[in-house]
């Protein structure tokens, strides 16, 4: 495979893994502040994510490409940031509506 496109779909693998990661982060923070044992999920949600987000890299660095790993680690960076604006806006819009059947 063409160099350029293997670190192109690396980066793309890099924000899927990101998105994974800090999408699941989130969604586990969310559960877990309605949950009985908050740690059982915790726990649970840090092993899975972890685990996924090392076999992607691990996968990617297998191609022996420093380049490689390093745009994945970019999209994994940038999914980060990604992830905090989306669930940002959308806890903004959660509280917007919470604020406007309040009024009501």
């Amino acid at each position: 495979m063409n160099d350029t496109v293997f670190i192109i779909l690396a980066l793309f693998t890099g924000v899927a893994l990101g998105t994974l990661f800090f999408g699941g982060l989130w969604f586990t923070v969310r559960k877990a502040l309605n949950s009985k044992i908050p740690a059982l999920w915790f726990f649970t949600s840090f092993i899975v994510r972890t685990a996924i987000a090392l076999y992607g890299f691990y996968l990617i660095m297998q191609s022996a490409n420093l380049i490689a790993g390093l745009s994945c680690l970019v999209g994994f960076i940038a999914a980060r940031f990604m992830v905090s604006r989306l669930t940002k806006n959308h806890e903004l819009k959660h509280k917007e509506v919470e604020e406007a059947n309040y009024e009501a």
